[in-house]
């Protein structure tokens, strides 16, 4: 596991990793394969289950709910959001797939079969991403904070607040819990903070600059680093972002 990539403009509080602050490991990586993503896709939330992706994809009156063949990258279920609704970062659950909207403060629950969506729920504040443990989903809001949510009653039951060497590591998004730690995109960076779920501490950071060429992103034009998928049968960790023509299963190199 490890420490994605230094901020392109960080913000004041983000430490870059390998800096004297950030006493944690720092991870590199290597590609072991790359895969077609569609580059239309605002990736907001990526999952892979039942040997499928299944992803959330964001703005308004282009927002979804995908399912998508892993070795091409072909759409084989879609489910549109209605347009006054911006997509954000999805997980599953018994069964169900959850999805959040960024700022109208409501989340759906669909059926992971036929994409019916059986239930809303509400929380306040922007909704980033979500993933799961054992007992609880767990969602960024863009802040330093992750909430833990009941998914029987969709409330929310606790907060930690995400600390580095230099304190609260803002701009938190798409997140995946992988061997019992939580992995979250930092918005707008090249990095993935790995995080205790215990205590909020980051136990390390994963540096993948470098990983989409430049020529192949237009980061003012929203293209950043932000989706996060972990294969826990086959321990496979796969990655991409908003409006990027591939996704990248990659292995995490620990840095001396």
């Amino acid at each position: 596991m490890g420490t994605i990539g230094f901020l392109s403009q960080p913000s004041p509080r983000a430490a870059r990793p390998g800096q004297a602050a950030e006493a944690v490991p720092v991870y590199g990586y290597t590609v072991v394969r790359s895969y077609p993503h569609d580059p239309g896709a605002f990736t907001q939330g990526l999952i892979l289950r039942n040997g499928f992706f299944y992803e959330g994809t964001g703005l308004n009156k282009r927002s979804s709910l995908r399912k998508v063949k892993v070795e091409t990258g072909e759409v084989v279920q879609n489910k549109p959001l209605s347009d006054e609704y911006f997509g954000e970062g999805i997980t599953d659950w018994k069964g169900s797939l959850v999805q959040l909207t960024w700022q109208s403060e409501i989340g759906f629950v669909y059926d992971l079969q036929t994409f019916e969506r059986t239930k809303t729920f509400t929380y306040t504040g922007e909704g980033w991403g979500l993933t799961h443990d054992d007992t609880r989903l767990i969602m960024s809001d863009g802040t330093p904070q992750l909430r833990f949510i009941d998914p029987a009653t969709m409330k929310e039951t606790g907060r930690i607040t995400v600390r580095d060497g230099r304190g609260p590591v803002q701009h938190l998004n798409e997140l995946e819990y992988v061997k019992g730690e939580i992995f979250a995109n930092v918005w707008q960076t090249d990095r993935i903070a790995r995080i205790s779920p215990k205590d909020g501490r980051v136990t390390g950071w994963i540096d993948l600059s470098g990983l989409l060429p430049p020529a192949e992103r237009d980061v003012a034009g929203g293209a950043v680093l932000n989706g996060i998928a972990y294969d826990a049968a086959a321990d496979r960790l796969f990655v991409t972002g908003k409006l990027w023509p591939r996704v990248f299963e990659i292995r995490l190199v620990k840095r001396s």
